[in-house]
């Protein structure tokens, strides 16, 4: 018998928890994985195609996802929801990956880490005024704890640090606005959609979108020419980074405020600064390792203390609570 599809009532929320603040942690650290794969290829491929790949694989494997989705979506979201839809895969997930792509052919190593730093403030002032979420005292005290630990990370002499390119700092920053709106989009349509079923409509819309930029630009073609290393790192950078980290964060996601994900989404630039230290035996300064050491206790901190009983240091509006059977 086929279940009947929900009505726009349906909320998939759940409390805050700190186990969902390390999925959303846990998301951001493969994140962190990017270059391994992604420094080679931007120097080699146009980015919309590298874009479009990263795409199209995790669609191909969740295309069952997608269709539910669609069907749920049909029924519980709103025309404001649709656009929020639209612009989280279109502009969220494929076209700020195209300017962050681009930034990497600019030789600058520390955009990863200057995106993160930028994106928290977006998001927060975003889940103010679209959530209605609350800040309490102390998540001033994240919030400044999670910005000065990225910042140590992203200057290894942080106090002679040199003005970056106009270029790839206005990539930078775009990518920021896009990622910062993606995350309090995803916590708002979080509460209508199943994770699994929202990360496949992100990655349907981005890859519509993704597939327009790469055929106006007449860049498919070269996907005929890559070499054997680069077809697998294409491959890896689709699923690890890719869908596997979405899948996480969109769980996570479910029981984090989106004013505290975007702080533990500061683990990308951590992952990425040790990805660099292990993999490219990049050196790191005595003042990175003391940004190591205090965004790794912020996030830790952010997860386990819950005066009131709730982690975090945000509060959410209250959503309608829906048993346990209906929300699986």
């Amino acid at each position: 018998m086929t279940a009947p599809t929900p009505g726009p009532l349906r909320t998939f929320w759940r409390p805050t928890s700190g186990r969902s603040f390390a999925l959303v942690v846990a998301a951001a650290a493969l994140w962190g994985t990017d270059p391994l794969f992604r420094r080679g290829l931007a120097l080699n491929l146009p980015a919309p195609t590298i874009v479009l790949v990263d795409h199209l694989l995790p669609v191909l494997l969740v295309i069952p996802l997608i269709v539910r989705g669609l069907r749920r979506a049909r029924g519980a979201l709103s025309p404001r929801d649709w656009v929020a839809l639209v612009v989280l895969g279109c502009g969220s997930s494929a076209i700020a990956t195209v300017l962050f792509t681009l930034a990497f052919t600019y030789g600058s190593p520390t955009t990863p880490v200057l995106l993160q730093q930028l994106q928290p403030l977006f998001a927060i002032v975003g889940a103010r005024i679209l959530l209605g979420e609350r800040a309490r005292p102390r998540f001033g005290l994240y919030l400044i704890g999670g910005l000065a630990g990225a910042y140590l990370i992203a200057f290894s002499d942080p106090l002679h640090v040199a003005a970056p390119e106009w270029t790839p700092a206005l990539l930078t920053i775009g990518a920021a606005v896009l990622w910062g709106l993606g995350t309090v989009l995803g916590r708002e349509l979080s509460a209508k959609l199943p994770f699994g079923e929202l990360t496949g409509l992100r990655l349907g819309f981005g890859l519509i979108a993704a597939a327009a930029v790469a055929f106006a630009d007449h860049d498919v073609a070269v996907l005929a020419h890559v070499s054997g290393q680069e077809v697998v790192a294409l491959i890896l950078l689709a699923l690890v980074p890719g869908l596997l980290s979405l899948l996480l964060y969109y769980r996570g996601l479910r029981g984090t405020p989106a004013s505290a994900a975007t702080l533990g989404e500061l683990a990308f630039p951590l992952t990425t600064l040790l990805v660099g230290y292990l993999a490219f035996g990049d050196s790191l300064s005595a003042t990175q390792w003391i940004g190591v050491a205090l965004l790794t206790s912020t996030m830790t901190i952010m997860g386990v203390t819950k005066p009131g009983g709730t982690p975090t240091g945000v509060e959410c509006p209250d959503v309608p609570k829906v048993p346990a059977a209906a929300a699986s």
